[in-house]
């Protein structure tokens, strides 16, 4: 059968071990193992009770005669978001080399600042001939992980509407905003002063709960962070949607079958 692609940020990688988990058309997972893959590759392991295969680089991995679904993976570095150009120059390097290995890709990412507004143009341009797929939201690329996990960019904007001065918390954010916030500063470290003045208008975290982390969980792993802003906490259900139907739509694109990965994600679901 066909090898599917994942290039995902690490922001997304509990939803990705989480869909993967669930798959049960895949017959081998393929992690490529860098400093940035670490997180998928335990919380794979927590929810198969395997380590996934592993390699050190994308020539490693051969195409193997079976009748399931191969995923190579390759997680990117969570900060590459912050500078749009070295955002696009990775997801570019990242997509060359992994694509003479599979039948199609799937990005972790939304647009982000418009890195990835067309994604599929972008790597064609750089000599990517395998099809490429987005997170999509009616017939555009998601804005970004909580555009995708919110439901869309109509919810999205409607939670901004209604107070200005949210800070999206979404699984991935509350797991590395410490590094998010480290390289975002010129100077490589936390600094709660100018923290405090970026976010001086900002009243409360938003939490967008899905299967992958329980809310205790989230809110814990900011505990630092509220310590600092005193922001109050609210909890809104979040969505796994719009990224099991690009999941789908990649599958079903390279010959993969739908239905097993839908009927296990709406399973594990109501079992939560």
């Amino acid at each position: 059968m066909a090898t599917l692609g994942v290039l995902s940020c690490q922001i997304l990688e509990l939803e990705f071990a989480y869909i993967l988990a669930n798959d049960g058309d895949i017959s081998e997972i393929i992690v490529v193992d860098n400093e940035f893959s670490q997180g998928l590759i335990e919380a794979l392991k927590k929810r198969t009770g395997s380590t996934p295969r592993l390699v050190s680089a994308f020539g490693e991995y051969f195409r193997q005669d079976n009748s399931g679904l191969t995923v190579l993976v390759s997680i990117l570095d969570v900060g590459l978001h912050i500078v749009i150009k070295h955002l696009q120059e990775g997801v570019v390097k990242a997509s060359k080399e992994m694509s003479p290995h599979v039948d199609g890709i799937m990005l972790g990412y939304g647009m982000c600042g418009n890195a990835l507004a067309n994604p599929e143009e972008l790597l064609r341009n750089e000599g990517v001939r395998v099809p490429v797929f987005i997170p999509m939201d009616e017939g555009h690329p998601v804005d970004d992980c909580v555009g995708l996990l919110i439901g869309g960019r109509e919810i999205y904007y409607a939670e901004q509407c209604n107070i200005a001065g949210t800070m999206f918390m979404t699984p991935g954010f509350t797991r590395h905003w410490k590094t998010i916030m480290i390289k975002g500063n010129r100077e490589g470290k936390l600094d709660w002063k100018i923290s405090k003045r970026l976010f001086k208008h900002f009243e409360r975290n938003l939490f967008l709960t899905t299967p992958v982390l329980s809310k205790e969980t989230m809110v814990e792993n900011v505990k630092e962070f509220n310590q600092h802003h005193g922001f109050r906490n609210e909890i809104r259900q979040g969505t796994l949607d719009l990224l099991l139907s690009t999941w789908k739509t990649a599958k079903k694109s390279i010959g993969g079958n739908v239905d097993s990965c839908t009927e296990n994600y709406k399973t594990t679901i109501r079992g939560n």
